[in-house]
């Protein structure tokens, strides 16, 4: 028997989930309270859209501050500690030992540095998301081929060139594996740090409807955390699938699709 498609697959999945949302609780096998029924969600979602979408553009706000952190500092300091032997003996193992450290204890921290507005969750999930991008910039620029960079050299390649032409493609793959996996944690900072210590944004509507027990709202600001996630993985992968043609260069549509989804794709050389 043929299996389906990946994405048939995908969307399969997505439509059972969403059917059960919905059955789950219209059956009393889990009480509304616990998980409202999917069309409550979106009736909540629809009335009160005003608000949420007030929400979102907080948090939206903060998220791509957070990003701007997290890429910038992240993607410069690792380049430079990938990129010096020293610095990379000598650093590297304090960034991995600090990545492992739940950072979220250190949020009482942030609020004293830059006080319970916006700043001290734009920092905090800057910080939180600047760790993979950093490591995943350093790791990339560790693994380049060194034939590479002698065969640029080779051919006269000058060090801005080597720089432009060489390293940074070289290394773009895992550069934005890191960006997916930090965009990822800035979103999750911002929204942890709204429901600590906000009047604004979609944590705050978590944390307020949650003390009050509407679930249909909690679920709401919930399904709106989900989109928001979903949304800026697809956007990553699709700026990665233009930035990175190379990885598909020569390959079948078919292979190239695959991969772009996640797909692993051997590839004899």
């Amino acid at each position: 028997m043929r299996l389906p498609a990946p994405a048939t697959a995908r969307r399969g999945m997505l439509v059972a989930l969403l059917l059960l949302w919905e059955l789950v609780p219209r059956t009393g096998l889990l009480p509304e309270l616990f998980l409202p029924a999917l069309s409550s969600t979106l009736a909540v979602l629809w009335q009160d859209r005003q608000i949420y979408s007030a929400a979102l553009l907080v948090t939206l706000y903060e998220v791509a501050l957070a990003m701007l952190i997290a890429c910038g500092g992240g993607i410069a300091a690792g380049a430079v500690v990938g990129g010096i032997a020293r610095l990379r003996e000598l650093l590297l193992p304090v960034f991995s030992s600090l990545y492992a450290v739940p950072i979220v204890i250190l949020y009482p921290v942030f609020t004293a540095w830059f006080g319970v507005g916006p700043e001290s969750k734009i920092a905090f999930a800057g910080i939180y998301a600047f760790f993979p991008v950093m490591l995943s910039t350093a790791a990339g620029i560790r693994t380049i081929d060194p034939q590479f960079i002698l065969a640029a050299r080779s051919m006269g390649a000058t060090l801005t060139q080597q720089v432009t032409r060489v390293i940074i493609p070289a290394s773009l793959p895992t550069v934005f594996a890191g960006l997916r996996l930090g965009g990822a944690l800035a979103i999750i900072g911002v929204v942890v740090s709204e429901m600590l210590t906000a009047a604004a944004g979609i944590g705050y509507l978590v944390t307020l409807n949650r003390t009050i027990l509407d679930s249909p709202r909690v679920f709401a600001a919930l399904l709106m955390i989900l989109i928001l996630s979903v949304a800026y993985y697809m956007l990553a992968r699709a700026f990665e699938s233009r930035m990175v043609v190379w990885q598909s260069a020569g390959r079948s549509p078919k292979a190239a699709q695959n991969e772009s989804a996640g797909v692993p794709v051997s590839v004899a050389v």
